[in-house]
C-alpha cells in the first residue's frame, strides 16, 4: 500500500504536475527554484488541508465514491506507477488516471473515465480554438511583438493567482491517482505525512524546472511569456472546474490540457501564420500520438494485471505440456 502510493505520488509529480506547473516554471525560469516551491507548495498545502477537513478525511475530493478501497495489495498492484515512471522518461504526456485507477476499477467505471476524458479533449479543443481565434490578433500579437519588453507588475501578479487557481484545480481533480491507494478517511497524522511527501517531491519538479514531459509546453508558441501563460492557466483551470461540478467520475486531465494547447495553436496558426503549416500540425499530432501510445500501453499493462491469474494458468499448462 505504502509503496503503491509512493511511486504513484513520484510518477504524478514528474508526469501530470507539468500540465499545471508548466506554463508557470517556464514563465518564472529566472527566478529561485525554492521560491516556486514554496508558493507552489502553499496551494497545495492549503487545498489539501481544506479537503481533508471539510470532506471528513476524504483526501480525493469524492473522486473515489466509485472506486472501493483494494484493502489488500498485491506486487501487481504497484506495476502501473512503475510503467509510468518508465514511459514519463520517455517523454511521453501518459495519463495516470487510467492506468492506476482502472487497476481497482471496475469495466463500467472505466468506461465512464474513458467517455469523459476523451469529452474533455473535445470540449478544451473547441474552448481554446473559439477563444484564440477571437484573441490572437489583438492580444496574442501584440505579446509576441512586446515579448523583450519590460512586462507590467500586474501582469505577473495575475499569473502567480492564476497558477494558484489552476494548480487548485488540478489537486481536486487528480487527488483520487494519489490516494486509491489509501484508505477513504484518513487521520490527521495520515493526512500531514502524505501532504508532506507530495510538496518535497514537488520540490524536485521545481529544482529541474519540470523535466521531460516540459518540453510540451516549452514547445509551444510563446508559453513563456507571463501574459500568454496567465491565459492558458485560466481557460483550463476553468474547463477543469466545469467537470469538477458535472460528476464525480475521475478523468484525465492529461487529455484536456493536450487538447487545450492543440486548438490554441491550431488557432494562432491560422490568425498569425507564424509559422508552417507543417511544424504547427507536427506538435499537435505528435502530442496526440504519445498520449495515444500512453493510453494503448496502460489499457494493456490494466488487461495484463485484470487477467493476470488467468495468463499464469495459461502459461502453466504450456509448459507442463
Amino acid at each position: 500500500m505504502i509503496a503503491g502510493f509512493l511511486l504513484s505520488l513520484y510518477t504524478c509529480v514528474s508526469n501530470d504536475v507539468i500540465q499545471t506547473l508548466g506554463t508557470y516554471l517556464s514563465a518564472n525560469k529566472e527566478k529561485p527554484f525554492w521560491i516556486l516551491w514554496l508558493f507552489s507548495g502553499s496551494v497545495l498545502i492549503l487545498t489539501f488541508a481544506l479537503g481533508w477537513y471539510f470532506n471528513n478525511g476524504d483526501m480525493s475530493f469524492g473522486r473515489l465514491e466509485r472506486i472501493p478501497y483494494a484493502g489488500e495489495f498485491y506486487f501487481w498492484h504497484v506495476l502501473p506507477p512503475v510503467v509510468l515512471i518508465f514511459l514519463t522518461k520517455k517523454g511521453m504526456p501518459v495519463s495516470t488516471t487510467f492506468l492506476i485507477l482502472s487497476v481497482f476499477s471496475s469495466g463500467q467505471v472505466i468506461g465512464l473515465m474513458l467517455a469523459k476524458s476523451f469529452l474533455g479533449y473535445i470540449l478544451a479543443f473547441i474552448i481554446s480554438i473559439f477563444i484564440y481565434f477571437i484573441i490572437s490578433r489583438p492580444v496574442e500579437k501584440a505579446f509576441l511583438y512586446s515579448k523583450n519588453k519590460k512586462i507590467s507588475k500586474k501582469w505577473h501578479i495575475a499569473k502567480w493567482l492564476a497558477t494558484a487557481y489552476l494548480w487548485s484545480q488540478w489537486l481536486m481533480q487528480d487527488a483520487a491517482n494519489l490516494f486509491v491507494y489509501l484508505p477513504r478517511q484518513l487521520n490527521f497524522i495520515q493526512m500531514m505525512l502524505s501532504v508532506f511527501a507530495f510538496f518535497m517531491l514537488l520540490g524536485i519538479v521545481c529544482y529541474r524546472k519540470g523535466g521531460e514531459i516540459q518540453d510540451i509546453v516549452r514547445l509551444k508558441t510563446n508559453t513563456q511569456d507571463v501574459r500568454s501563460a496567465t491565459i492558458i492557466d485560466i481557460i483550463y483551470a476553468t474547463i477543469l472546474l466545469y467537470f469538477q461540478h458535472a460528476n464525480n467520475i475521475p478523468m484525465s486531465t492529461t487529455w484536456v490540457f493536450i487538447g487545450l494547447l492543440a486548438g490554441r495553436e491550431i488557432a494562432m496558426y491560422n490568425r498569425l501564420r507564424f509559422e508552417t503549416q507543417k511544424k504547427v500540425y507536427k506538435h499537435v499530432l505528435k502530442d496526440l500520438f504519445k498520449a495515444l501510445t500512453g493510453l494503448i500501453v496502460s489499457i494493456i499493462t490494466v488487461m495484463i494485471i485484470n487477467h493476470f491469474n488467468e495468463i499464469k494458468a495459461v502459461f502453466h499448462h504450456y509448459i507442463n505440456l
